[in-house]
């Protein structure tokens, strides 16, 4: 897992480390330690902690003006014995929706497993974004069978063409164009 990289082609546009908006801003990443584990396995050092000790993030890009968020996971979601959405909300999600965002778009290639509970945390994230979305790409099939099954599918955007977006050929705002647009496709 310590090879596994958190995306890096749009750094050059957007780091959360130097966004002031951020709720990353200033968060140091030593490229020389391997300081984080999941499991006893080492994860890169660019993969930014949220509070859990199973799932990590990168947010990728934030958009303000746009309102829109793009953040790549790696490890276990783990609701059951970690709460790992509450930490995901609180520390992540509820900075980020303060500062005027309410479409994230979780890409979940790197999470190699769910562990569900209850879900009145993705409900309140979906109150809090009523005027947007919230869009999981790229998700492992069976990880979202397991959303599904814990019905998490009222309150996030998954599978069908979300799973076929190549969304590294893309830049930021083609990836949020393309993904509002078959959300659109969905609502009608």
């Amino acid at each position: 897992m310590h090879t596994i990289e958190p995306f890096y082609n749009w750094i050059e546009i957007y780091s959360a480390s130097e966004d002031p908006r951020s709720p990353l801003f200033e968060t140091e990443n030593d490229l020389n330690n391997y300081t984080h584990d999941i499991y006893g396995y080492y994860i890169h050092p660019q993969w930014d902690p949220i509070g859990s000790e199973t799932l990590f993030i990168k947010i990728l890009f934030a958009d303000y003006d746009e309102g829109f968020a793009i953040i790549e996971f790696i490890g276990e979601w783990n609701d059951a014995l970690h709460n790992d959405i509450m930490h995901l909300k609180r520390n992540i999600i509820d900075p980020l929706i303060q500062e005027g965002i309410k479409y994230f778009i979780l890409i979940g290639e790197n999470v190699f497993n769910f562990h569900g509970s209850d879900d009145s945390y993705y409900e309140e994230w979906f109150e809090d974004v009523e005027e947007g979305w919230i869009a999981a790409i790229n998700f492992q099939e069976f990880v979202l069978r397991e959303m599904q099954h814990f019905n998490l599918d009222s309150y996030v955007n998954f599978g069908g063409s979300l799973e076929e977006i190549p969304w590294r050929t893309l830049d930021p705002r083609q990836l949020y164009q393309r993904v509002d647009k078959l959300i659109q496709k969905r609502l009608i």
